[in-house]
């Protein structure tokens, strides 16, 4: 049997700060689109107030929820007019003087995922705070099994984000251990965060697979068959962003997919 909480009490979030809270969280705010998918995930739905306007998981939701901006261009008076209890956030996605501002009338928990295992860890932490453990202990145990059999075994990949310039994910990323994660070797893993390369870069790689993502930047067809054209010994595909950069549940909705793009990279 789970103890009552006895408030305040004060936890530390995943850069170190401290939020007190005075009593259990009643309206949320989530500047954060994958965490807003997995406070719904943990029956949580009800306590939200507040979205981005990227929270487009679950898809009703924006319908029902006061958009509060985007991630990095929140609007902060509407922010504090709905009277949050707790806000969530992250330190890449959303602004250090956002945070701050929301932090002096209200506890901010931020989180700082560059890996599965970090996903799991506020993962669990959420659902400490918001009195969801076993909720969230069956989330992370259902994810881990996703990622306990690698697809793939040690192919050279990269994974593109961004064109003009082109945008790859670097070694310290969410998606480079995702890569990582179900077999994939990332070529550009000795570079920090999302550096520049150019297509000579990517032909020097000697990528055994080159992934446009969905997102940030939209890839479709047409990129996949200019790159073709000059990396002609690659195998290039699309990929789904939200798939390895959606931390939290997102994985739980797609769990097929390593498979299927395993099938269809390695058809003859």
């Amino acid at each position: 049997m789970q103890h009552p909480i006895t408030y305040p009490i004060t936890y530390t979030d995943q850069i170190g700060r401290q939020l007190t809270l005075k009593h259990m969280p009643s309206r949320i705010i989530s500047l954060v689109p994958s965490l807003t998918e997995l406070l719904c995930d943990l029956e949580l739905e009800d306590a939200i107030v507040g979205v981005t306007k990227y929270c487009v998981h679950p898809t009703h939701l924006r319908k029902h929820k006061t958009i509060i901006g985007g991630t990095k261009t929140l609007h902060l008076s509407k922010v504090q007019s709905l009277r949050p209890d707790l806000v969530i956030a992250n330190k890449e996605e959303n602004t250090k003087e956002s945070i701050d501002a929301i932090a002096k009338y209200c506890p901010v928990y931020v989180s700082e995922i560059k890996s599965p295992a970090d996903s799991y860890q506020a993962i669990t932490a959420l659902g400490h705070i918001l009195h969801r453990p076993t909720q969230a202990s069956q989330r992370v145990s259902q994810l881990q099994a996703l990622l306990t059999q690698p697809q793939f075994s040690g192919q050279k990949v990269g994974y593109l984000i961004w064109k003009d310039p082109y945008l790859t994910a670097g070694g310290d990323t969410y998606i480079s251990n995702m890569l990582s994660s179900i077999g994939l070797s990332n070529a550009f893993g000795h570079l920090d965060r999302y550096p520049q390369v150019s297509v000579d870069d990517l032909i020097s790689a000697e990528l055994d697979y080159l992934m446009l993502s969905s997102e940030p930047y939209p890839f479709k067809q047409k990129h996949l068959d200019e790159l073709s054209d000059l990396i002609p010994h690659t195998q290039i595909c699309l990929v789904d962003g939200e798939v390895f950069s959606w931390y939290g549940t997102r994985l739980l909705k797609v769990k097929d997919y390593f498979t299927q793009l395993h099938i269809s990279l390695t058809r003859d």
